[in-house]
């Protein structure tokens, strides 16, 4: 008798009614059941719970499934070939027949083996489950360790943002903000948006957020560099700007979202307000950069 094979992902805090129904069919026409978890290479929203959270999840309720890890591929071929060789190499001398509901893999099968799309069982999704649980707070241990066991277990992250130098005057000029908490000054700029299409657009939104509605020409890339950002000094991740620059038009910038102030600066004083410490010191290599570099066009 054939093996009977579900092929899913079970991204939820735990097996809903419709999981249930999926597994109670086919365990009813097969004696032996494998359930295939799709691993994707980013954790993220859809895919919170690693593989190893999600078998235990089913091994306390179906003691006797064989639970395997499928890794995601972009090739729809390949990840069938990797899907059908995952089984045979596991049990060699075994035929079997896979199943799918919601959402089905079988669209994208190309293996050999035969495909089962069985019907949702009532409205049950894992998606509206994830929402329901995304910011809720448990007061318990197991909850407190969830928490760690997240953060561990997640790649080392860059978060990268974007300065603007803003020059008028053929470059004799910068324009400098200054948030409401410090009396630094420093570049404007912040953090680029998932929804930004380039850092360009980044660095030209972050402008118009903090100086108001002002015109400038290009955004011209000038370099990257590691921010010594005190917020994340004593952490893993820590952040990469992009630093851009360009020229006013028209129009007067004002200070706006969290920068307090905005002034214009020349260029060949911006030393001063280094030595004197009016200089936000993350921000004194970038500003370095430019002084260098423009110092040198200038004369």
């Amino acid at each position: 008798m054939e093996t009977g094979v579900i092929i899913a992902r079970f991204q939820s805090p735990y097996l809903h009614e419709g999981h249930v129904d999926l597994i109670e069919k086919v365990k009813a026409n097969h004696n032996k059941l494998i359930i295939v978890l799709g691993i994707s290479p980013v954790p993220g929203r859809k895919n919170p719970y690693d593989y190893y959270t999600r078998e235990k999840m089913i091994k306390k309720e179906y003691n006797d499934v064989v639970v395997l890890p499928l890794s995601d591929h972009p090739s729809d071929m390949a990840w069938s070939e990797n899907l059908d060789n995952l089984l045979s190499s596991v049990f060699p001398t075994e035929q079997f027949k896979l199943y799918g509901s919601r959402d089905s893999f079988i669209p994208y099968y190309t293996g050999r083996f035969e495909t089962v799309d069985l019907p949702e069982h009532g409205d049950y999704n894992a998606t509206e489950l994830r929402k329901k649980y995304q910011d809720q707070i448990f007061d318990s241990r197991d909850f407190r360790a969830g928490i760690l066991y997240a953060y561990h277990n997640q790649f080392k992250k860059v978060y990268p943002t974007v300065d603007v130098a803003v020059f008028r005057n053929d470059k004799q000029e910068i324009l400098l903000g200054r948030k409401a908490n410090s009396s630094k000054w420093r570049l404007v700029g912040g953090f680029a948006d998932p929804e930004d299409e380039n850092y360009e657009v980044s660095a030209r939104r972050e402008l118009l957020e903090e100086c108001g509605q002002i015109e400038v020409g290009d955004m011209t890339y000038e370099t990257s560099m590691k921010i010594d950002d005190w917020r994340y000094r004593s952490d893993t991740d820590k952040i990469i700007t992009l630093l851009f620059s360009c020229d006013l038009q028209y129009g007067t910038p004002s200070a706006h979202d969290d920068i307090a102030e905005v002034k214009w600066f020349k260029l060949e004083g911006i030393e001063n307000l280094i030595a004197s410490e009016q200089f936000s010191p993350e921000h004194v290599g970038l500003i370095r950069f430019l002084t260098n570099k423009y110092a040198t066009v200038l004369n």
